[in-house]
């Protein structure tokens, strides 16, 4: 079970890297008339698979550092995480120019990703009300 602050840190990551991705896309469009220029993506759904399980393995077992003042920055484990990979796009053909944007590629991954960045949107409102909705709740009982 992912605690709530590891959700929002997962979904806020997600959001990033969608709009990352989001921006290749943009870039690859706005360069479709480029000679040589190659359609560029970037790779992260296994950097936050990887983070959805170290969570889930650590929840219980991971001890945090202890600060004795709060300016104190946090330890950042780099052993365990990876970077999201910006990668040039195999498998497109090139036109004579050298160019590989294909329009429609670029419009259907630009919808797909689209499409995503608005569920998780609503997956975090969705999670926030509920959060509210108990606090609120509490706040009554007592």
């Amino acid at each position: 079970m992912i605690g709530l602050n590891g959700y929002f840190d997962i979904a806020s990551k997600a959001l990033h890297f969608r709009g990352l991705r989001s921006d290749l896309i943009s870039s690859n469009i706005a360069n479709i008339d480029t000679p040589f220029y190659k359609a560029k993506d970037i790779a992260f759904e296994n950097v936050l698979k990887n983070e959805v399980n170290n969570l889930q393995n650590n929840s219980q077992t991971k001890l945090h550092l202890a600060k004795s003042s709060p300016l104190h920055l946090d330890i950042i484990d780099e052993s365990s995480s990876k970077r999201a990979e910006i990668y040039l796009r195999p498998n497109h053909a090139q036109r004579n120019d050298g160019n590989s944007v294909d329009l429609d590629v670029e419009t259907t991954k630009m919808s797909q990703n689209t499409m995503m960045i608005n569920a998780l949107t609503e997956a975090m409102k969705k999670r926030a009300s509920l959060l509210k909705a108990v606090i609120d709740t509490s706040s009554r009982v007592s």
